[in-house]
């Protein structure tokens, strides 16, 4: 069973940065693929960046390319997701997942992962 904690959600302005951070609770995050999706109101929940396991290839949706990165401190067992130039429709509670051990590569759909955080809300004001 691995346990998964984010922090970090806020409410910022547009233009604004915002890192979150999701604390694994067994093993090391490189020993597992990592995914942040995010869930706005009304609305599906949708993969937002992926970091694969061995050398750690990062995958993004097209909307966040350029402006969020991915990355992971295997020391402290955590997965970071920078935001920069944060805008409106980036508000949504956004998710840390981690795939089953044996997984390898990153994936894009919800059910590709085995464990969920509880979520933190981001909010972007115009």
């Amino acid at each position: 069973q691995v346990q998964l904690v984010e922090s970090g959600g806020g409410l910022v302005q547009a233009g604004d940065s915002l890192r979150l951070s999701c604390a694994a609770s067994r093993g090391t995050s490189s020993s597992l693929v990592m995914g942040w999706f995010r869930q706005a109101p009304g609305k599906e929940r949708e993969f937002v960046a992926g970091i694969a396991r061995g050398a750690g290839d990062t995958y993004y949706t097209d909307s966040v390319k350029g402006r969020f990165t991915i990355s992971r401190d295997n020391g402290k067992n955590t997965v970071y997701l920078q935001m920069r130039s944060l805008k409106p429709e980036d508000t949504a509670v956004y998710y840390c997942a981690a795939r089953s051990p044996m997984a390898w590569a990153v994936g894009l759909n919800t059910d590709d992962y085995d464990y969920w955080g509880q979520g933190t809300q981001v909010t972007v004001s115009s």
